[in-house]
């Protein structure tokens, strides 16, 4: 399974966001920390609004910070509403009824039960999990900026 690009800088974002100890990021600070486009991450950012993983704080002085603590934002969530489509084969999607052996297939059943085990795994690991595990903020460079707190929403 291949995760999409949106998937993987939403949880970039996320990352980033929560290395910054709840001050307001911003977007074209984001995007340069990743080296990435400013639009691309604004298209990534409808998703995590509206699930609440993300708020953002209009004004000369706003950004971007997490809507929940990181410690409740998993992984699986994230993909869950970041993905379109998590077919792996065919079988997997709406046409499958003109495959002669689709109650009765081993490969449905074995890459089903794959799909699963990968979800539960993402399910056991939060943006605070990934962020923690290594000096994040200096790689990010978020150390040398002057820090923006999160007052007004």
């Amino acid at each position: 399974m291949r995760l999409t690009r949106q998937t993987n800088y939403a949880i970039r974002i996320l990352m980033y966001c929560a290395a910054n100890d709840g001050n307001l990021s911003r977007i074209a600070e984001i995007a340069q920390a990743y080296t990435v486009s400013e639009l691309f991450l604004f298209k990534i950012l409808q998703p995590l609004v509206e699930n609440g993983f993300i708020e953002t704080v209009r004004g000369r002085n706003g950004g971007v910070k997490l809507g929940k603590p990181a410690k409740d934002i998993t992984l699986f969530d994230v993909v869950r509403v970041t993905e379109e489509n998590f077919a792996m084969a065919e079988c997997f999607e709406n046409d499958a009824a003109e495959c002669p052996l689709i109650d009765s297939c081993g490969l449905n059943a074995a890459l089903r039960k794959a799909l699963n085990a990968f979800f539960e795994v993402l399910a056991q690991y939060s943006i605070e999990d990934i962020v923690k595990t290594r000096d994040v903020r200096a790689l990010l460079g978020i150390d040398n900026l002057a820090p923006r707190l999160a007052t007004a929403s």
